[in-house]
C-alpha cells in the first residue's frame, strides 16, 4: 500500500461512524482526494485543530488501487484560518470566508487531477488571510482569480459589444455573463460596475493577495463586485453555495468593511 506525502489544502470534512471523519483535500501534485482520518472526532485526537477549511498543511496518506477513500496518516498545518483570529475586522467573517473559499475550490477542483494553479491560489489566499489581509477585498480578489483560472471571467480589456473602452464603467445585462460598456446597455438594466470597481479588478490582475493592503476598494464598489461575482458563480455552478448564504448572514450589519486602504 503506497504512502504519499504532499502539500495540501483542507477543503471540508464530514462525519464517519462514531469517531472518524472523511476529509476532502486538494494536493499540489495529485489533485483532489478524499480520505479517512481515524479517530478525528475523539477528544484527544491528533487531528484536533488541523482540519479547518482552507488549512494549508503537509499531508501523508495511504492509497490502495480501486479504493475511493485514502487513509490519512498525519496532517501537519503550515497556515491556518485560525491564525486570523484577532487580526482582522471580524473573526466570524474570517472563518466564514475561509469556508467559502474552500467550498469554491472544492466545486471546481477535478477529482484526482492535479491543478497546481488552483492549489497556488488557495495557498496564497490562506497565507494572506492568516497574515491579517482585509477580508472583503481578499474575497473579491479570490473570486476574480478563481473565475479567471477557469476561463469564465468576462473580458475587461474592451467592450465586446462595440470594442470601446469601459471608460464610464460596465454593466452585466440581465441573464448574461459578460460586461458591456454603458453605451451598449439601456439605462437601468443589469448589474453595474463603477470605474472604482474596474480599477480594483485591474489592480487585482497584477497583484499578489498579500499586497491588498495598498489596493483601494470602497464599500460601494465592493458590493458591486460581490453582486457581479455572485451572479457569475451561480451561472457557472448552477447553484448557490451554502457558505455564501452563511456569509451574507455573518456580514449583515457590518458596514464600511472594505475600507480605502489598511482597514479590513
Amino acid at each position: 500500500m503506497p504512502v504519499y506525502t504532499s502539500d495540501a489544502l483542507i477543503l471540508r470534512t464530514y462525519k464517519l461512524g462514531e469517531a472518524d471523519r472523511i476529509v476532502v483535500f486538494l494536493t499540489r501534485d495529485r489533485g483532489k482526494k478524499r480520505g479517512v482520518a481515524k479517530g478525528a472526532r475523539r477528544a484527544r485526537s491528533r487531528f484536533i485543530g488541523t482540519l479547518e477549511p482552507l488549512t494549508r498543511a503537509g499531508v501523508a496518506y495511504y492509497e490502495r488501487e480501486l479504493r475511493d477513500l485514502v487513509r490519512i496518516n498525519y496532517v501537519e498545518p503550515q497556515s491556518s484560518p485560525l491564525a486570523a483570529i484577532g487580526r482582522v475586522h471580524s473573526d466570524a467573517a474570517a472563518l466564514g470566508h475561509s469556508a467559502y473559499f474552500a467550498e469554491l475550490i472544492d466545486e471546481w477542483a477535478p477529482e484526482a487531477h492535479a491543478d497546481e494553479r488552483l492549489y497556488r491560489l488557495g495557498a496564497s489566499v490562506i497565507d494572506a488571510l492568516a497574515g491579517g489581509a482585509p477580508v472583503p477585498r481578499l474575497a473579491r480578489y479570490f473570486e476574480f482569480w478563481l473565475l479567471r483560472l477557469q476561463g469564465v471571467y468576462p473580458q475587461l480589456s474592451s467592450c465586446p459589444g462595440c470594442g470601446g473602452a469601459f471608460d464610464g464603467g460596465a454593466v452585466m445585462p440581465p441573464r448574461d455573463s459578460h460586461y458591456l460598456c454603458r453605451r451598449c446597455v439601456p439605462a437601468g438594466g443589469g448589474t453595474t460596475l463603477s470605474i472604482d470597481a474596474l480599477r480594483f479588478l485591474r489592480s487585482a490582475a497584477a497583484s499578489a493577495p498579500e499586497a491588498l493592503e495598498s489596493v483601494s476598494l470602497d464599500a460601494a464598489a465592493g458590493r458591486e463586485l460581490e453582486t457581479a461575482h455572485r451572479r457569475l458563480i451561480q451561472v457557472h455552478l448552477e447553484k448557490e453555495l451554502k457558505s455564501a448564504r452563511v456569509l451574507r448572514e455573518i456580514n449583515h450589519g457590518l458596514h464600511g468593511s472594505y475600507g480605502s486602504h489598511g482597514s479590513a
